[in-house]
């Protein structure tokens, strides 16, 4: 796996190595490319014609001029050819381009694609630590790069030295050496020149880019969390960040200009200079009767039309840099490898009971804090296992354990006697339906969001589950019923309105293992109880685990694992561990205190 140390190093080279990656997926469509290729040949013969129809011109209309010729239908014939040919040059390229556009857009969807799924593929801890505004910017530059690199690369840099190769030769072979290394000459230094300011200016596109993905981040974290800043009145505060953010995007950018104006400046002086020096040496001969004006327009128009190019190749180049730095970032994602993979050889998951084993379970996030402990307990078939206990004592980790969104660092964890590490991913989380604590809900409507819970579920079966989790009631005295969208993350719905809509999707998918963690820690004492009393009838045959700070909910449980500091504490049953008299039936107790105290 490449580090990110080494690919910005890389960078300050030429990525070869992204260029690889790059082209197979142009040569996907073989017979596209070669048609295209073709057609490219075509413009650029006809781009170095064009300069031989203009000398014919002028020759024929200077000869013209001095033998008093009335008749000038060969210059006219000349001209409507040189008007054709100019043609041909724009039409071929056009259509070269029209042929390729699918290889690229292609490309770049495959391309697109594949860094979306490799960042579902990414473990959890990438995403808890990602900033999403940077990532999708990044993500976004990456693949205007890959168009850019992909058209100029293959249709401007080789037909450029293409042409330049053959003018060179034409003007050795019709004029002599001192045209031709003239024109070498100014090449070698423009191009040398060229690449030497651009590779010094490369760090500023850099730092451009770094602080363009930083004020995006600044203002898409900012606007997400719009409520949070509203209740702490930090508009200004915000603000300023932002502002901060945009003011070290403008210095980069200040310095960006700066440098592409010395880049500029000086491609400009070659190119002036060999210019005057190339139509001095061609006036000199025209004077001395050794050139024709026909040549020294020929020589000239030469001139242009190779600067014309190359001054795009230079253009071309920077921005390949460019590009390259921007297509870096976004297969930096790309080379960071999952750390929970499933094995070659992996099973996928068959639930024949449903019965969950943690067996000696440890594991940390960091090496310094152990979260579990030898973790041992079973949760039977179609029983229900509550864990409780203070904040931080592992008991949300168990969960995420189970949905393997971390592997263990030592122990086992088994459904059915099948570890969970020998299983397919899709088959093991396939199998466990969970209502989370903060549901998160997609900028789609009710019924869509709900039948998320199992696609290509029917309507009838979508209404149903929202029956069975209560929110029927709720969607009744909406407008737009179950097609009133929800909002960014559902912002519109309240935490028990989301919370309704996250157990209706768990309903819906039917998962033979159920996980509550604190689910009902939204809802109001009514709505509580009446999910609850859902949520038991469709527990009925199922294994469900259930995370719980109000320990009135779970009363009824087959059994109870008090976990404290990353251990279990206590076990049993409610009745049990009330007679126990430790940690389980001093937080009951503090909690029926609480509850008498409630108005």
């Amino acid at each position: 796996m490449r580090t990110h140390h080494q690919a910005n190093s890389d960078a300050e080279g030429f990525n070869w190595h992204i260029i690889k990656y790059v082209l197979p997926y142009v040569f996907e469509y073989k017979n596209r490319v070669f048609l295209a290729l073709g057609f490219m040949v075509l413009a650029k013969l006809a781009s170095v014609g064009l300069p031989f129809i203009l000398k014919f011109i002028v020759d024929d209309l200077d000869t013209a001029n001095n033998t008093a010729t009335a008749l000038i239908a060969a210059p006219i014939a000349l001209v409507i050819a040189y008007g054709f040919v100019r043609f041909s040059n724009v039409f071929f390229g056009e259509i070269r381009d029209t042929i390729f556009g699918r290889v690229t857009e292609r490309a770049i969807r495959r391309i697109g694609l594949k860094v979306f799924k490799h960042l579902h593929l990414l473990d959890l801890e990438f995403h808890l630590n990602r900033r999403t505004g940077g990532l999708s910017r990044d993500i976004e530059r990456g693949t205007t790069g890959i168009n850019f690199l992909m058209r100029f690369m293959v249709f401007n840099i080789i037909p450029t030295l293409l042409e330049i190769g053959l003018v060179i030769f034409i003007l050795f072979f019709n004029y002599g050496i001192n045209f031709a290394a003239i024109t070498l000459l100014a090449i070698v230094a423009y191009v040398g020149y060229s690449i030497k300011t651009t590779e010094w200016r490369t760090s500023f596109v850099r730092m451009a880019n770094k602080a363009d993905s930083a004020s995006n981040s600044q203002a898409i974290d900012s606007l997400i969390n719009y409520e949070t800043t509203k209740y702490f009145t930090n508009e200004d505060y915000e603000a300023q960040r932002y502002d901060k953010e945009l003011a070290d995007w403008e210095i980069a950018k200040r310095k960006n200009r700066l440098s592409l104006f010395v880049l500029n400046g000086g491609q400009a002086l070659i190119i002036a200079a060999s210019m005057t020096a190339m139509m001095v040496l061609a006036a000199m001969q025209v004077a001395d009767g050794s050139m024709t004006l026909g040549d020294f327009v020929l020589i000239n128009a030469f001139m242009m039309q190779i600067f014309i190019p190359l001054n795009f190749l230079g253009f071309v180049y920077r921005e390949m840099k460019g590009s390259l730095a921007n297509i870096e970032l976004m297969f930096n994602l790309l080379a960071i490898a999952p750390k929970v993979v499933e094995q070659p050889d992996a099973n996928d998951l068959i639930v024949r009971q449903g019965k969950v084993e943690f067996n000696d379970v440890c594991f940390h996030y960091h090496q310094d804090r152990a979260i579990l402990k030898k973790v041992n307990f079973h949760l039977e078939p179609g029983n229900k296992l509550a864990i409780v206990g203070a904040s931080g004592g592992g008991k949300s980790t168990l969960v995420k354990l189970l949905f393997r969104f971390y592997d263990i660092n030592s122990g086992a964890i088994t459904i059915d006697g099948q570890n969970i590490n020998d299983l397919t991913l899709k088959s093991l989380r396939r199998a466990i339906g969970i209502v989370p604590q903060d549901t998160v809900l997609f900028n789609d409507n009710i019924l869509e969001n709900v039948r998320y819970g199992k696609q290509g579920a029917s309507d009838d079966e979508v209404l149903h589950a929202i029956k069975l989790a209560h929110l029927d009631e709720f969607i009744q005295s909406l407008p737009d019923g179950v097609n009133t969208m929800v909002g960014e993350r559902g912002l519109k719905l309240s935490g028990g309105e989301k919370q309704r809509v996250a157990i209706a999707r768990t309903i819906l998918k039917k998962p033979p293992i159920l996980v509550f963690d604190e689910a009902t820690s939204s809802l109001d004492s009514k709505s509580e109880q009446a999910i609850m009393n859902a949520l038991k009838e469709l527990s009925q045959g199922v294994t469900s685990m259930v995370i719980a700070h109000r320990l009135s909910t779970i009363v009824d449980a087959d059994k109870i694992i008090v976990m404290d500091s990353g251990v279990i504490a206590e076990m049993g049953n409610h009745d049990e561990l009330i007679a126990k008299g430790g940690i389980y039936a001093k937080l009951w107790a503090i909690q029926q205190q609480s509850n008498s105290d409630s108005p």
